[in-house]
């Protein structure tokens, strides 16, 4: 008898803990909760019963439960929303309250040094990098100017597929967007490209490569700390170090490329005076090259720790995320043939046979806008956008959010809600056809929304209606065997990570006429 009470005791004082949570809850006006919240994990349970990504399962959540739902991740409160009008509240009436950024391990360690920042990241710092990312770094006139790089990069790319196209096999297309993103932003951040054929520094272009492979195999475990933090008991302990040896690699890297190009430029400089001789052939400025002409002006603010912070972030954020997109457009296209082809007979009409592509041409290819459009609404590279983080209460839906809040926004929920869109399972680029009004408000959002929108989508834009019109201008394209299933996203993936594919796309490509003409 002894030994059924002491049996009872912890199952009634879990119980007694959770009833009490939820009606104390319930008192303090919070949006619904999913019954029961247990200890420790909290609702981290209903993530794990089903093999699928977490923002499927959060929008499954969603539907079940309520739009707007108040949810633990481990201790941590979050506040997940899946509905537009909700998050239009979030990132208008409340939008400095939530233009926080949560502490992560991953955004201290591999983002911004939040070391010497206070708990709330939007401050002063903030608006000053986010000024100079708009106006210096990321502004029409900025990316016009860099416009040769990818031009270049996307000859680079068609010239790599059609060397191999004479072997006539299927092949993997996702290195090839890879090597293309990521080389042009790093082209217009250094001014030098790390993958594919003409690396000038092999040496330092695989010890980049090694560093964000590092990143890739150590962020996913990263996030399981984040709100269980019991798991370094479990084998996560070394993760903490782990990231600190990526981060402290990664700016040793970084500093060497920005003291390389101080000395470039400090020596281009010297050849200018009137005693150096002729000056060289002026080449169009780099990112890099932008911001240590800031620092000449104000070191104080422009320090290499600030310049490398704002440098990885543009790169990290631009590279990987265009080529998954691009991934994604290319399945879709090969699933519905119909599509590609009409986008083809748009380039023939308007372009010619004559020469490639240009983003001079792009206003008048709108079907490719289109195409990129319902891409990112399928499957926005951050399913979860970016999390927030609220620096005080706040009402959202009528509902009190209490400070310490993360915000959670399922854009990949909202783009999949077949209350804002008809048939949103449906790959139909039409549905944007002389629609301006679908990208207003937050019924589409694949760049996020508010004062911490991504404010590198104009670039991304461009990067990816180029690299769809030139691959559609110069090829056929085909699923090896003709399978014409569109690829599964990868278990466990989208949320606060890229929205991968379970397995690389596969494609078989057969070179156009105009391709042999335009290459020759």
């Amino acid at each position: 008898m002894d030994n059924l009470v002491y049996l009872c005791v912890p199952i009634i004082l879990v119980m007694v803990h959770v009833i009490g949570q939820f009606i104390v809850e319930r008192l303090r006006n919070l949006p619904p909760t999913p019954f029961p919240a247990l200890p420790v994990v909290g609702h981290l349970y209903l993530l794990l019963r089903k093999q699928q990504p977490f923002h499927k399962t959060l929008y499954e959540v969603g539907k079940k439960y309520g739009r707007v739902l108040f949810l633990r991740f481990g201790s941590r409160p979050v506040l997940l929303v899946s509905c537009p009008s909700a998050a239009e509240e979030c990132f208008t009436k409340n939008d400095v309250v939530f233009a926080n950024r949560p502490r992560l391990l991953v955004g201290k360690y591999l983002g911004y040094n939040y070391t010497s920042l206070p708990t709330s990241s939007y401050g002063e710092r903030w608006r000053n990098l986010r000024r100079i990312s708009t106006m210096e770094v990321l502004s029409s006139h900025r990316i016009q100017q860099l416009a040769e790089i990818r031009a270049e990069e996307v000859k680079a790319l068609i010239c790599s597929i059609f060397r191999r196209d004479h072997k006539k096999e299927e092949v993997e297309l996702k290195p090839w967007l890879h090597d293309f993103t990521f080389n042009v932003m790093s082209r217009m951040i250094f001014g030098r490209k790390y993958y594919g054929e003409n690396v000038e520094n092999w040496e330092a272009a695989k010890l980049f490569q090694d560093i964000s492979k590092d990143q890739i195999r150590v962020i996913p475990k990263a996030n399981v700390l984040d709100f269980l933090p019991f798991m370094r008991w479990f084998g996560f302990g070394d993760i903490e170090e782990a990231l600190m040896s990526i981060f402290e690699k990664r700016d040793k890297f970084m500093q060497n490329v920005i003291d390389e190009q101080r000395i470039m430029n400090a020596d281009s400089s010297d050849r200018c005076s009137p005693s150096g001789g002729a000056p060289p052939k002026l080449t169009t400025k780099t990112v890099l090259d932008v911001l240590l002409e800031l620092q000449a002006d104000e070191p104080q603010f422009y320090t290499d720790q600030t310049i490398r912070d704002l440098l990885l972030v543009l790169l990290q954020a631009g590279s990987d995320t265009s080529a998954v997109t691009l991934e994604w457009a290319f399945s879709y296209m090969l699933d519905n043939p119909h599509v590609w082809k009409k986008a083809q007979a748009d380039i023939d009409k308007h372009v010619g046979h004559n020469r490639l592509v240009d983003e001079s041409d792009l206003p008048e290819l709108p079907y490719i806008r289109c195409i990129v459009n319902e891409t990112l609404r399928m499957h926005p590279a951050a399913p979860l956008l970016v999390p927030h983080f609220s620096s005080q209460d706040c009402t959202v839906a009528g509902f009190r959010i209490p400070r310490g809040t993360i915000l959670v926004v399922n854009a990949w929920g909202i783009h999949h809600d077949p209350t804002v869109w008809e048939d949103p399972e449906v790959f139909n680029p039409d549905r944007f056809q002389g629609g301006n009004n679908l990208i207003n408000g937050c019924r589409f959002m694949p760049f996020g929304s508010g004062r911490r929108k991504c404010p590198g989508e104009n670039l991304a834009i461009r990067v990816l209606e180029l690299a769809v019109a030139s691959l559609l201008q110069c090829f056929d394209w085909e699923r090896p065997g003709g399978d014409n299933t569109t690829t599964a996203e990868s278990e466990g993936t989208g949320g606060f990570t890229i929205s991968a594919m379970t397995n690389p796309l596969r494609v078989k490509c057969y070179p156009r006429p105009i391709t042999h003409h335009l290459l020759s």
